[in-house]
């Protein structure tokens, strides 16, 4: 496709409920969780070129392949190596990293969505979402988009009636959370006996009736808010100032509030902004979009 250029949409997601109900034989831990897209993207542009290469406007965030764009792009490539497959490909962040919003697991389901369209690979959805759990537990979510519960690492994913548009507030605090870390601590709080996670087990931890956000819980918030006791704070700020529920996002740092209108949301970002300096404030909302091809240019 030399001289086209296309260019995709990366959302950002926050989890409404995300429960931890085990240890499995690989190491991971048993997930139940629901994932929810948000109005907050990154871009990412794919053209040609005769090597493969990725750039990024964020200098902090790896252009190697440790970066889920660029391993996404070579995992493809390697399933075609009687073809010459080279791409420039360039991000543009504006989801923050560490802070249990998806971005990069969204970056690598939009390089697999670019990259197949690109070199006109011959691969099917389901191929495309098998690929995209070899790159991370999140990452097949985001070739779905919308509303949609995890299960397994949060990878198996099964789509959920949307919750329809919700207005929310972000608190994005100026320091991330290691996921690693996070997961490491917990180990040693599980009850469950490792390797006890049954189907009547997984079954019972669904998603309540209604979206009713009021259910919202994380199981991870214990761990985290250990480390940073702000992140609480923060939380229960949300919860004073009205909102229907508020929740840390996957392992951190964000911390987000539903809302019943724009309005509450905008007014209750403009009370805390001076009780928590340094964070950013971010007005968004939840939206069905999942990561997609969006322009195709000569």
């Amino acid at each position: 496709m030399s001289g086209v250029v296309l260019e995709a949409r990366c959302p950002a997601k926050i989890n409404l409920w995300l429960r931890v109900l085990g240890r499995r034989r690989d190491g991971y831990h048993e997930l139940a969780t629901i994932f929810q897209a948000i109005d907050l993207w990154d871009d990412l542009r794919i053209e040609a070129d005769s090597g493969l290469h990725l750039a990024c406007d964020d200098p902090g965030l790896p252009v190697d392949r440790s970066n889920l764009v660029l391993a996404a792009a070579e995992l493809l490539r390697s399933r075609h190596p009687g073809r010459q497959l080279g791409a420039r490909l360039t991000l543009t962040k504006r989801i923050p990293v560490r802070a249990g919003l998806g971005g990069g697991s969204s970056d690598g389901a939009a390089a697999l969505l670019l990259c197949r369209r690109f070199w006109d690979l011959p691969l099917s959805d389901a191929e495309l979402a098998d690929l995209a759990a070899r790159l991370g537990a999140d990452v097949p979510f985001f070739l779905a988009g919308g509303t949609a519960r995890g299960t397994g690492r949060g990878d198996r994913i099964e789509p959920q009636p949307f919750a329809g548009e919700k207005p929310i507030l972000l608190g994005l605090p100026p320091f991330g959370i290691s996921t690693a870390e996070v997961f490491s601590r917990l180990g040693a709080r599980l009850t469950l006996p490792r390797n006890g996670v049954s189907l009547p087990v997984l079954s019972a931890h669904k998603w309540p009736v209604e979206n009713d956000f009021r259910s919202a819980v994380n199981d991870l918030e214990g761990v985290v808010f250990e480390l940073r006791h702000e992140l609480a704070r923060f939380r229960d700020a949300l919860l004073r100032e009205g909102a229907r529920s508020a929740l840390l996002s996957g392992s951190g740092s964000a911390v987000y509030g539903v809302f019943a209108d724009d309005r509450a949301r905008d007014l209750v970002a403009d009370r805390l902004r001076d009780r928590f300096q340094g964070w950013r404030l971010v007005g968004t909302r939840t939206v069905q979009g999942a990561a997609h091809v969006v322009t195709a240019s000569e």
